[in-house]
């Protein structure tokens, strides 16, 4: 994928599950540096343990009048990429001032060289961000996103939600464990999957909900509305733990 791993400079390394993560994620790294999440013994949830690859988050803004050849670059494969095709990309509709969201599965360890090749061609895009985090294995992130073998052709429709998040001091693992739930009475979504910083933005977890169909998104988002009106349901219980949280409507361009 043509912008799969924006130059960093230094070599950086990526491991997807060893040691409990860095208490200062703002610390100036090394030249040489190694990035490890949270162990399962760190959060105590199921959403932890099963984090064993790599992912690399590209949020890409275009240039104007760029979109369309913008989204073209953003879908042509590395042909040096080992991992060629293990890509979802997302496209803007409502929310965050991003265009794209490209998601790509590096497995269980990533590693960027200074001597790379440029990046993707700077006229293209307004501006960026890079963030690698990790995640469940890449069959189980496929078949919760509907790119599977036996579901892409059905999920063209699809409708997916973006939402970043940082925990308040003192709640992660309360907001981890939140996030982690599985969907209450009347939420109609098909499939999630919550990813966890390693290394870049300043957000500590990505999640992505996908639903089958707009009308799947609209009653979903119509029950929560009901709940909020109870100061219940999801609204009320992330302005307990989150400090920051952003939320994208996306439909999906590749696969």
């Amino acid at each position: 994928m043509a912008c799969a791993i924006i130059a960093f400079g230094p070599l950086t390394i990526a491991n997807a599950q060893t040691s409990p993560a860095r208490s200062t994620p703002g610390a100036t790294k090394p030249s040489s540096a190694s990035t490890t999440a949270g162990s399962p013994s760190s959060s105590g949830s199921p959403a932890a343990a099963a984090r064993t690859d790599v992912y690399h988050v590209h949020f890409n803004k275009a240039a104007l009048g760029k979109s369309s050849q913008l989204a073209d670059n953003l879908k042509q494969p590395d042909p040096t990429d080992p991992m060629s095709g293990h890509v979802l990309i997302l496209r803007h509709q409502e929310g965050d001032a991003w265009d794209y969201c490209a998601i790509q599965h590096l497995g269980p360890k990533a590693t960027v060289d200074a001597a790379r090749p440029a990046p993707s061609p700077t006229a293209l895009s307004d501006w960026h961000e890079d963030t690698f985090v990790n995640g469940p294995s890449w069959a189980e992130f496929t078949k919760a996103m509907g790119i599977d073998e036996s579901g892409k052709s059905k999920s063209t429709g699809s409708v997916y939600v973006v939402s970043v998040y940082r925990p308040a001091a003192g709640h992660r693992q309360d907001l981890e464990k939140m996030l982690s739930e599985g969907p209450g009475s009347g939420d109609t979504v098909a499939g999630t999957v919550l990813l966890q910083h390693l290394e870049g933005s300043a957000w500590t977890f990505l999640g992505i909900a996908r639903y089958n169909s707009w009308s799947d998104f609209a009653t979903s988002e119509s029950n929560a509305v009901a709940e909020t009106n109870k100061n219940q349901g999801g609204w009320a219980r992330l302005r307990e733990h989150a400090s920051f949280h952003k939320d994208t409507v996306c439909d999906r361009i590749a696969p």
